[in-house]
């Protein structure tokens, strides 16, 4: 019920944005007259001899994932001591992680045992404004991240006013909505043009670099505004994550105790890695022009975004955060001393 419940919702955003596109840029080519009801994932099928190996890999990583970022919000939530600012922030980035990996994970997990791998065309455009969805709130929640930790270094004392519950709560909720009104453009752009060549996707989930080889409609204006909203996005959020990051440095570079400089450098190395490996990536995969695109690579590329990523920002967070192994070592000695008695 739940699944049918989203596909009518996009659905309905599809038809409602597609008059309002095809007005605006007046692009007869992208009117919905779709043929292709259905896809065909193919997934990582070119390598048969794979398969079982590449099934036991993914399902390793998405459980770790899956255990990661629900441990993590977990934590953070019994835990008194990790109610600060910092901490929901991370929980938030947690949530996101985990939704956008299982979005994706499941499905390709599945398909590794289905003999023909399809997708109905509101299933894939459901998919896709979901992963769109959370993949762009994680790059708007880690600039926020960087303001939170530009904000606790160079100015700690005015912390807890500027930082506020109110204002965090804000935050969160203004990240989560720019990144559903950025996967509502895009779905609504893609998924208002005409699929007429075939029905067979190069990938394992519902994209736009594939989706546009397949349709027979003018995808200028597409790709247009995805190098357009791509650039702003990722540069604004990386502007925002540089500037905060060079104020920081100004600050811990003032700093006379090498405890503290050492404290700072810390706290900040394990967002600095997170934003590194996320906008890297991100970047890589949708600012090249689109002669320079290889099926092959991207997989590759998409599966290290959409799984591996996910699963490595609670290991980073918790193997590089004092605070994190020190909760956790409470928790387990707590359980040890249950279980003992």
């Amino acid at each position: 019920m739940v699944t049918i419940v989203k596909q009518t919702n996009i659905s309905i955003l599809v038809s409602f944005l597609s008059p309002q596109i095809n007005h605006l840029f007046g692009n007869k080519d992208m009117k919905n007259h779709t043929t292709v009801t259905e896809f065909i994932l193919l997934g990582f099928r070119d390598h048969p001899e794979l398969q079982c190996l590449l099934f036991v890999a993914f399902l390793i990583v998405y459980m770790i994932t899956v255990v990661g970022n629900l441990g993590m919000i977990l934590l953070i939530r019994i835990d008194s001591h990790l109610h600060t600012p910092m901490y929901f922030f991370l929980s938030n980035l947690s949530l996101v992680d985990f939704c956008y990996s299982s979005v994706i994970a499941p499905n390709m997990l599945v398909n590794f045992w289905v003999e023909n791998p399809v997708i109905s065309f509101n299933e894939c455009a459901t998919q896709f404004f979901f992963f769109a969805s959370f993949a762009g709130t994680e790059g708007f929640l880690l600039a926020v991240m960087a303001y939170d930790r530009y904000v606790a270094i160079c100015k700690p004392l005015l912390y807890t006013v500027m930082m506020s519950p109110h204002l965090n709560v804000l935050l969160v909720l203004a990240v989560y909505l720019a990144g559903f009104i950025n996967a509502a453009i895009h779905t609504g752009l893609t998924f208002c043009l005409s699929f007429c060549y075939s029905n067979i996707i190069n990938h394992f989930f519902c994209d736009i670099p594939p989706l546009l080889k397949l349709s027979c409609s003018d995808t200028h204006v597409n790709e247009i505004v995805i190098f357009i909203f791509a650039s702003f996005n990722e540069l604004s959020c990386l502007m925002m994550i540089l500037i905060s990051y060079l104020y920081i440095l100004a600050a811990i570079l003032k700093m006379h105790s090498s405890e503290g400089r050492r404290k700072a450098f810390s706290t900040c190395a394990s967002h600095l890695m997170v934003v590194t490996i996320f906008f890297g990536t991100i970047l890589f995969m949708y600012l090249r022009p689109s002669p320079s695109y290889s099926m092959d690579q991207d997989k590759v590329v998409s599966v290290f975004y959409t799984v591996v990523i996910p699963m490595l920002n609670p290991l980073i967070y918790s193997l590089r955060n004092k605070e994190v192994k020190s909760s956790l070592g409470k928790i387990f000695k707590t359980l040890s001393f249950y279980f003992s008695t």
